[in-house]
């Protein structure tokens, strides 16, 4: 039988401290080998693209895809999990819920390993169907107590904090301008469509830590080249993905700011290789352009539960005979 896990399934079962637990376990993967990622490819049809993105998470005995298709509508995030001992289909998991906490898990684990211990404040550019899940993940692993948020709508913006403040016990607070969320904080996160850097790199404090995760595409960023230049540890999710649609990087390094030898894989941060910071006023920065591996580690959680609680629908699927004709 093939578990089936609605979006209520998921939600009724991943809470972030999971989510924080699957990221990071894939990060050791990636770190000792256990783990592999494939980066995200896209096929463009002429009306819209359709992503996959391939994984397997030796920990948890697990291999699968994210499957999406973006055509200016609904977007429906589909996540296969196959058992990597024996190949077979082991759950079909709906994958919006579950892409969205493990965005923010990573922003989370980042902020664990790079961001001064004693991290009070955030700074929030963006507020999609992303940004609450990055709030709730720093606020996590920091004792954050103010979240200045900024958006281009006051509207939005309003709506978002009155939301998100039922489930923090932080003080969030809309901001009217890029500088008041950026000049008191200690960590940065940055959850946006934007093609244009939200904010200059001269309002940068000394000591921040700066979770890029918006931008997953060449030609668009999120930050300038003053902040590339700002941050002397620049820490990628993945060199390989990076390299293809990190478009706050790849501008930086064909303006010859940064060389791609000089930026870290997080999985050497977090298997003790490379040090998140190496000083109280460094600035840090982590680029995040999301792996398949957090899809699958995190799916791998989820079906695990489910299958202890009884949660999810069985489905008799590739239950024939097939030795016959």
């Amino acid at each position: 039988m093939v578990l089936l896990l609605t979006e209520r399934d998921v939600k009724s079962l991943l809470t972030m401290e999971i989510a924080l637990e699957a990221v990071e376990e894939a990060f050791r993967g990636l770190a000792d080998g256990s783990a592999i990622n494939q980066p995200r490819r896209r096929i463009e049809t002429g009306r819209g693209l359709f992503h996959f993105m391939a994984s397997a998470v030796g920990s948890r005995k697990a291999l699968g895809l994210k499957a999406y298709g973006t055509f200016g509508g609904q977007i429906d995030f589909l996540i296969p999990l196959y058992s990597s001992e024996t190949g077979r289909l082991l759950a079909i998991i709906e994958g919006d819920w579950l892409g969205r906490m493990r965005t923010g898990a990573a922003s989370g684990v980042a902020t664990k390993y790079m961001a001064r211990p004693e991290a009070k404040t955030l700074g929030l550019f963006g507020t999609g169907s992303q940004a609450l899940t990055q709030i709730l993940a720093v606020c996590a692993v920091r004792p954050i107590e103010w979240v200045n948020v900024y958006s281009r709508s006051p509207e939005k913006r309003a709506a978002f904090v009155a939301e998100a403040q039922k489930h923090v016990t932080a003080q969030i607070v809309a901001v009217d301008e890029p500088r008041a969320a950026i000049e008191k904080a200690d960590v940065i996160v940055t959850i946006t469509s934007s093609k244009e850097p939200v904010f200059q790199g001269d309002m940068l404090p000394p000591g921040v830590h700066i979770n890029a995760a918006g931008s997953n595409h060449a030609r668009r960023r999120e930050i300038d080249r003053k902040t590339i230049r700002r941050c002397p540890r620049i820490v990628v999710d993945s060199l390989e993905q990076a390299q293809l649609e990190c478009g706050d990087l790849i501008m930086a390094v064909a303006d010859g700011i940064i060389h791609w030898e000089d930026i870290y894989e997080f999985a050497d941060v977090v298997s003790g290789k490379v040090p998140g910071r190496e000083s109280a006023e460094e600035r840090t920065l982590f680029e995040s352009q999301g792996l398949s591996v957090w899809d699958v580690a995190t799916a791998a959680r989820v079906y695990e539960l489910a299958k202890a609680r009884g949660v999810g629908r069985a489905l008799p699927m590739f239950e024939t005979d097939r030795t016959g004709f």
